[in-house]
């Protein structure tokens, strides 16, 4: 075996958090295997024996990559007009085929805490993401911003600051999860109006990704009652072909007539009520999604 092939298995012990550390900041699979990709590239055109620690300096470059490319993206993002929601990491049924997907569905985080690290600055996306949830020193963050360690303390801070007041601390209990979007869907089905706000929050957040920018795009829907009526006269008719899904860890749902995925619906559960609803219908974001068996 030549030392490129010794290379490329060492690599893909590592793909997986290397993954999970892009999608975590990009909040989009397909550009995070583009980052992966990338730092691939780049380890292959260095000088492997002089790295000393290699999971430190993979984490390091697929982390710059992703700063670059969130940066990129925030510059095209500047006019979309309404909610621009993640690329949501699905399961339907037995899960997908892909052992690599199927990890980063296990390792995966709710949309709601996404859209919260989507609003932060790139620089604070990246200390957070990079100390909070996967222990990187402040000392090998530095250097990836443009930093001191004692500045890059600070921007985790102020991120973790941000994360805590935004994102709901989620019901845990899975079971609990899929009885309480069960009974959203049977409401939305019937028409059931009371019974939608015993399952709503009052202060429910409704956001809705269409992509593209302009007419289409659509403000996020605030209020129980508001959330109910737009439910019910908008989603109504495609209830009907909705099915069970695991949405980056959650309860959720697929719609699909014909059994062609249209759109994702993710859930934020907190304390036995509903308290946000994303639904993603950019194409785009559900070109992974396989078609299911065709709906009524």
């Amino acid at each position: 075996m030549g030392d490129n092939d010794l290379l490329a298995g060492e690599f893909e012990r590592h793909r997986a958090r290397l993954r999970a550390v892009a999608y975590r900041m990009l909040g989009s699979i397909s550009d995070a295997d583009d980052a992966v990709q990338e730092s691939w590239l780049r380890l292959s055109r260095s000088d492997s024996e002089a790295i000393a620690n290699l999971p430190g300096w993979l984490t390091a470059v697929v982390a710059r990559v992703s700063l670059d490319m969130l940066r990129a993206r925030r510059a095209r993002q500047e006019d979309y007009v309404g909610s621009w929601l993640p690329e949501p990491v699905v399961s339907v049924d037995d899960g997908d085929g892909d052992p690599e997907y199927a990890a980063l569905l296990a390792d995966s985080v709710g949309l709601a805490l996404l859209v919260v690290l989507d609003s932060l600055a790139p620089a604070e996306r990246l200390a957070f993401v990079l100390h909070d949830m996967f222990a990187v020193p402040f000392s090998e963050i530095a250097p990836i911003v443009g930093a001191t360690p004692t500045a890059a303390r600070q921007l985790a801070s102020r991120a973790r600051r941000r994360v805590r007041g935004a994102a709901p601390v989620e019901d845990a209990d899975l079971a609990q999860q899929r009885e309480l979007v069960d009974a959203f869907l049977a409401a939305s089905r019937d028409g059931d109006f009371d019974a939608l706000m015993t399952v709503l929050d009052p202060d429910v957040v409704f956001r809705i990704d269409v992509g593209g920018s302009g007419p289409r795009a659509r403000e996020p829907v605030v209020g129980a009652e508001s959330v109910a009526r737009q439910v019910l006269a908008r989603g109504r008719p495609f209830a009907r072909f909705a099915r069970p899904a695991i949405v980056n860890g959650s309860a959720g749902l697929v719609v699909a007539p014909g059994g062609r995925p249209m759109a994702v619906v993710g859930f934020t559960s907190v304390r036995g009520r509903i308290v946000a609803i994303d639904l993603v219908a950019d194409q785009e974001k559900l070109r992974r999604l396989a078609p299911g068996p065709a709906g009524e």
